[in-house]
């Protein structure tokens, strides 16, 4: 399984990311330019967290025009795992691969710390590793992680299994008090219809290692390892 991380000016989550998608056994990872639209034959795709083109404009705004996302978008479209986290999820949104928008948080303030995470869609490329309902400890660092999208989409979204992770309280319930950002339905990720495409606030890559604070982030990468080792290509939903 060789995953490629895209690299945009201003990422800078890109070498947490690369390490993590190289992490497990007959895994490996390459960079991706902006600037080219040469996917490099990758598995998977991943779009880093940090500050694409300095966020002017919007976040993630002018990265959904580089050259690369015309590639991604293609990837997608053929059922190709992409996973944009943070920024990443920002971009993704920007681009139209996934519903909804990543509005400045509720607070007004940036905010890094661990926050608990509730699988609700474990039929992702990038969840197939966790049990539904299962709870990951991972940290945020952000201050655009307010989901919004319209009544009627995210009635789509619920109905539809494409909410992917939820902020939870430490009884595992998405309460008021659970969700750091103001999050619709304390929304932290979402998937597209196909469910190949998802996209997250929380920053996985940043949990991988149990000294640093947590390794719930490793079912992640985990999950895309199990990917590689299916006979067949996992089936895009229509």
């Amino acid at each position: 399984m060789k995953t490629g991380i895209i690299v945009f000016p201003g990422s800078n989550c890109d070498h947490d990311a690369f390490t993590a998608a190289s992490r497990l056994p007959g895994q490996s990872a390459v960079w991706l330019w902006h600037q080219s639209r040469d996917l490099q034959g990758v598995d998977a795709v991943i779009l880093p967290g940090g500050f694409s083109y300095g966020d002017y404009l919007r976040t993630g705004a002018l990265a959904s025009y580089s050259p690369i996302l015309e590639s991604v978008r293609g990837f997608a479209r053929g059922g190709g795992p992409v996973l944009g986290i943070c920024n990443g999820f920002q971009i993704l949104c920007e681009a139209g691969l996934l519903p909804g928008a990543l509005m400045p948080n509720a607070g007004g303030h940036f905010i890094c710390r661990p926050v608990r995470l509730r699988v609700e869609n474990a039929t992702t490329p990038f969840t197939s590793a966790c049990a539904p309902g299962q709870t990951l400890t991972v940290p945020i660092a952000h201050g655009d992680g307010n989901y919004y999208c319209s009544p009627a989409e995210l009635a789509s979204l619920e109905g539809h299994g494409q909410v992917v992770f939820r902020y939870v309280d430490e009884n595992e319930n998405p309460s008021p008090a659970a969700n750091p950002n103001g999050s619709l339905a304390n929304i932290a990720g979402i998937c597209n219809p196909g469910r190949n495409v998802v996209g997250l606030m929380p920053h996985p890559e940043r949990a991988i290692e149990a000294g640093l604070g947590s390794s719930d982030g490793l079912a992640i990468f985990q999950s895309l390892a199990r990917l590689a080792s299916f006979d067949q290509p996992v089936p895009v939903l229509k």
